[in-house]
């Protein structure tokens, strides 16, 4: 019977020990945001790159012909960015996820999400990136064949009209707010009018 109460002495020990060597260290500690972000520099040409992308979608008519190629060339440097850890700060995350959301694989799309929640994570918790989130998961939804959920995606087959791809259920109003998304009424009526001119 002693054996039985010295075990468990032991694992109480080993259980309150911790605690009582380093009092200070709360749950608190561990919700703190990350130590570098508000040190580390945003990389400068991430930024560039998310400027010149921007520039290409600006115009009255775009042509693909001339954009594309240059799409492309940037989606291949921010996965070598990406890839050797040279995206490391809020509005980096940001700026790469912008860049891959122009991409044509459903994996480029996938990874502008998760760069979103990390932006976010790290402080971007703004209007535009949960847009970009919200964006990105349903364009990847689009892609591989499921029903989007937020109400982004516009569609048209061929030369006809442009169309609010299928929404599934699942999503209220309210978290399309929060996620600084126009209402599913709003996307219809945008549908409309891109179907105006």
């Amino acid at each position: 019977m002693w054996s039985g109460t010295r075990t468990v002495v032991v694992a109480l020990v080993l259980v309150v020990w911790p605690t009582a060597l380093h009092p200070p260290i709360t749950a608190l500690a561990w919700q703190a945001s990350p130590p570098d972000f508000a040190t580390r520099q945003d990389n400068q040409e991430l930024r560039r790159l998310h400027g010149e992308d921007q520039a290409d979608r600006a115009r009255e008519v775009t042509d693909w012909s001339v954009v594309a190629p240059r799409d492309r060339a940037r989606w291949r440097r921010v996965k070598e960015l990406f890839e050797t850890d040279r995206i490391q700060t809020a509005r980096d995350y940001y700026h790469a996820a912008m860049i891959l959301q122009h991409g044509d694989r459903p994996d480029d799309y996938l990874l502008a999400h998760e760069f979103c929640v990390v932006a976010i994570s790290k402080g971007k918790n703004d209007k535009e990136t949960r847009w970009l989130a919200a964006s990105s998961e349903d364009r990847f939804l689009m892609e591989i064949g499921r029903p989007q959920r937020f109400g982004t995606q516009f569609r048209s087959e061929g030369d006809g009209p442009l169309r609010l791809y299928t929404v599934g259920a699942g999503v209220t109003d309210e978290l399309r707010r929060l996620m600084g998304v126009h209402s599913l009424a709003e996307a219809k009526a945008h549908e409309a009018e891109l179907n105006k001119k």
